[in-house]
């Protein structure tokens, strides 16, 4: 019975954890107004979650994201519209290709459609990097870049679950994606890019 009840407080903790930290996520970056806020938001939480994931579980949640909020908040905003407006780009010259008639236009939008899923590719790895990584601001972009490209297996693992976790999510209890989305996805995302950065880590010297 002691088993039982020790493994319930855990799971109540870790439950409360990743709830605090995805209610931080959610309040920072209305803070920011939603439009500078969003992106360091999303690094601090990331840089949470890597915390837990190298075994420290017992630190200050809102110190460690406060922390990691302000400290790269002009660089990580830099990165994230960078990759917000190429998307927007690519969003609008998708929409005209597929308005003309020509086989040339069509062709165009199935290559811009790749470029998008490259762009996707940059955005799943692009907040485990900047959180466990110290490079110059468009280096995070490549390397993030590289190693979706090299890990194929890991980007479709990762874009998969994030897929069916938030379908499942929505066709039974939509409010858990409020209370726990950003976080859990954060974590899962985390741990499967962290398996890939000590390989990272020899190229970098």
């Amino acid at each position: 019975m002691s088993g039982f009840v020790e493994g319930y407080y855990r799971f109540a903790v870790w439950v409360t954890r990743f709830a605090c930290l995805n209610l931080l996520w959610i309040a920072f970056t209305l803070l920011g107004l939603g439009l500078f806020g969003l992106f360091p938001a999303t690094a601090a939480m990331f840089a949470v979650v890597r915390k837990w994931i190298n075994g420290e579980k017992d630190i200050s949640v809102f110190h460690v994201f406060w922390k990691s909020y302000k400290k790269e908040f002009l660089k990580i905003n830099v990165l994230g519209y960078i990759l917000a407006g190429a998307g927007y780009l690519m969003t609008m010259e998708f929409q005209i290709l597929r308005t003309q008639e020509h086989i040339a236009y069509t062709v165009a939008s199935f290559a811009v459609i790749g470029l998008f899923l490259l762009l996707s590719v940059i955005a799943l790895f692009l907040f485990p990097i900047f959180a466990h990584f110290q490079l110059r601001t468009l280096d995070y972009i490549k390397w993030a870049l590289l190693i979706g490209i090299g890990h194929p297996l890991l980007t479709v693992f990762l874009l998969g679950i994030i897929i069916a976790l938030t379908y499942l999510s929505f066709m039974t209890i939509p409010a858990l994606l409020f209370f726990f989305g950003g976080s859990v996805f954060a974590y899962i995302i985390m741990w499967g890019v962290h398996l890939t950065f000590s390989k990272m880590e020899e190229s970098l010297g």
